[in-house]
Order: structure tokens, then sequence, then C-alpha cells
């Protein structure tokens, strides 16, 4: 069930590092709080599977949730009920204000995880079938 995956650990680091860049140069209306948290669950699922093995299906639902859950803690201000809302870390990880867009924003990238996935699982499936 754990394991350490280098190809999905690598592009856990480039979203990484695009989820920095994002936050520390776009000020948009649209790049920055949309685009975003597309990626960013695209983030996590890559994350998680850089430890986790599992079907990439449950995966992604569960990377789903996760997201899910975050915003909705910010629909009821979790980071002022822990008493964080002046802490920078705490506003990325748990952010500051609910959205319908970002659920959105969150399933979409979750269904590209979904597609991209199941590609490359019939490829691999056939590579080994042809082997």
């Amino acid at each position: 069930m754990f394991r350490f995956d280098f190809e999905y650990f690598l592009c856990t680091a480039v979203l990484f590092v695009a989820e920095v860049l994002i936050a520390a140069f776009m000020h948009d209306n649209f790049i920055r709080p949309t685009f975003g948290d597309f990626l960013v669950v695209l983030l996590m699922y890559c994350g998680l599977s850089t430890f986790i093995r599992a079907q990439y299906s449950t995966l992604a639902v569960a990377t789903l949730v996760i997201a899910y859950c975050i915003e909705i803690s910010q629909y009821f201000h979790l980071i002022v009920l822990l008493g964080l809302k002046h802490s920078k870390p705490a506003q990325w990880i748990l952010g500051n204000g609910f959205s319908w867009g970002d659920m959105l924003a969150y399933t979409l990238g979750i269904i590209l995880v979904l597609i991209i996935e199941g590609r490359r699982g019939k490829r691999a499936l056939g590579a080994d079938a042809i082997a």
C-alpha cells in the first residue's frame, strides 16, 4: 500500500512550483483563484500517489473529498474558530472564503485526473498484453 513513486513525486514538485509562482505573481481574477484551485487537486492527487499505491479512482475520490472538506470548512470559518486567521500558512492550507466556483474547479481538476489516469492505465494494460 505504501511506496515511493518518483514519477508522481516529480509531478508533485512541478505542480507545487507552479502553485507557488501563481500565488506569488498572479493577482488576477481567474488564474490565481480558479486555475490555482484546479491545479491544487492535481497537486494533492500526485502527492498522495507518490506515497500510496491504490486504484487511481480511489485516490481521485479521496483527493476530491479532502478538497471539498477544506472548502466546506471555509464556509464554517474553521480558520477563525481555530484562532488561526492571522496565520499565513493556515490561510494557504485552509483558505479563507467558501466559493462554489472553487468546488467546480476541484471537480474539473479531478475529472482531468480521471481522464489522464484512465488513458495511462489503458496504455499500460495494452503494453502488458503485448509482452
